[in-house]
């Protein structure tokens, strides 16, 4: 088949979308198929490339200055960022030529931004068949803005709607989980199929296994101290705030206690963000800097291998629709320890392989850190729950899912 993905955002940024988007490509090239990715340059000009045999044309593309992209390192203090998200706002022109000339069979659109919403007006017009994952919800883009609380509401309802009616030109509609559908949907009716597909992550790459001694001395990390790990975006939406002061009230508790081999425990964090800065400080002001160590953005195999450094993963986000790197956690074995919020309960099983806390609940997270550190046969049994919970989240099932959907929407159009 020929495949054409229009996506806000692709690799090398490190975000969730950016990633689905590659590995898709990646996976259904691999199968023998040819992909066009159609997304904003990072060096604002249109240009094409070749990324792992998939065709990529990089439309022309503006500045974002309000938010960093995710590829460069995040500068501290600044209110604007020289290396901002890149956005096409009136890409028609070029997506046209991209697609005439490629003739795609089906087009694959990852978003509601001018991208996607230009794709599927051309698709709808040539009478191509239009897939359509919709990897966010309206909390996770107001989560991040500054706006009093009496707006929030009436502006997630806005953008609610927005998604909903772009979701209708579609010929078959996907999210990531059963709950982000609920969540965006309620009792609203598409007309057209909806269905939870997992993002899906790579399980030849993310494993458990023995960590290479080099990466421990790469990275400045002892090998024999129990990690509390975090892997993701470090921006205030994460609240990765809340999972450090979780892990400050842990190692106070640990040192009162004089348990000698849990209060060397260290909480890394690997991703960079615009909060880093400020975590960096409230770090020192609680006197645990020593405790925490931040390495910044990790790509490459190097992610996999700190993967498998740590003893349990950590996050307090309550924006997820599913969270890929809570399924490559799980798939490296790792015990998870999440808030009860977004989909996250469909990776993270209360009382299997973690446990779930209330959001912005400090004590309850800092009691099942201590749990599942303290209790080796616990930790051990969670670890083989989170392995066989991976399993279902296979990338290989996903591109199954989507070749099917392909196949189901271009017979339904003939």
């Amino acid at each position: 088949m020929k495949i054409a993905i229009a996506t806000p955002v692709f690799y090398p940024m490190i975000n969730g979308v950016a990633m689905f988007s590659y590995n898709l490509a990646c996976g259904l090239v691999k199968r023998g198929h040819e992909v066009l990715v159609l997304t904003p340059s990072q060096n604002k000009t249109w240009h094409t490339d070749t990324v792992n045999g998939v065709q990529v044309v990089y439309l022309s593309s503006t500045d974002l200055k309000v938010y960093p992209d995710q590829i460069h390192d995040v500068p501290k203090k600044k209110l604007f960022y020289k290396n901002g998200l890149k956005a096409s706002l009136l890409p028609a022109g070029q997506i046209k030529r991209a697609l005439d000339t490629f003739r795609p069979d089906v087009v694959h659109v990852q978003g509601s931004d001018p991208v996607g919403v230009a794709t599927v007006k051309y698709a709808r017009k040539n009478r191509i068949p239009v897939v359509t994952t919709e990897h966010n919800q309206p909390e996770v883009l107001t989560q991040s803005l500054k706006m009093p609380g009496l707006a929030r509401k009436p502006v997630n309802n806005m953008l609610s709607g927005y998604f909903v009616k772009r979701q209708m030109k579609s010929d078959y509609v996907t999210m990531p989980t059963k709950l982000a559908i609920k969540n965006l949907l309620g009792n609203k009716k598409l007309g057209v199929p909806v269905e939870a597909v997992s993002n899906g992550v790579d399980l030849s790459a993310f494993k458990p296994g023995r960590v290479d001694e080099k990466i421990y001395q790469k990275y400045k990390i002892p090998d024999d101290v129990k990690i509390v790990l975090y892997i993701g975006r470090v921006d205030p939406e994460k609240k990765v705030g809340t999972v450090m002061r979780a892990f400050a009230d842990f190692l106070y508790r640990a040192k009162s206690n004089k348990l000698d081999s849990l209060s060397k425990t260290l909480f890394v964090v690997v991703g960079d963000g615009v909060d880093r800065p400020r975590l960096e400080m409230e770090a020192e002001k609680m006197g645990i800097l020593p405790s925490v160590r931040f390495l910044g953005r990790v790509t490459g195999p190097d992610l996999a291998e700190l993967y498998r450094i740590g003893d349990i993963f950590v996050t307090a986000s309550e924006i997820e629709t599913q969270g890929i790197v809570l399924i490559e956690a799980a798939a490296s074995g790792l015990p998870l320890v999440a808030v009860d919020a977004g989909a996250v309960a469909e990776v993270c099983k209360n009382g299997k392989n973690g446990y779930l806390i209330r959001p912005g609940d400090v004590a309850s997270m800092s009691l099942a850190i201590d749990k599942i550190l303290t209790d080796r046969k616990l930790r051990k049994q969670m670890s083989e729950e989170s392995i066989e919970i991976a399993k279902e989240h296979s990338l290989d099932n996903t591109i199954d899912k989507f070749l099917e959907i392909y196949q189901k929407v271009c017979y339904n159009k003939r």
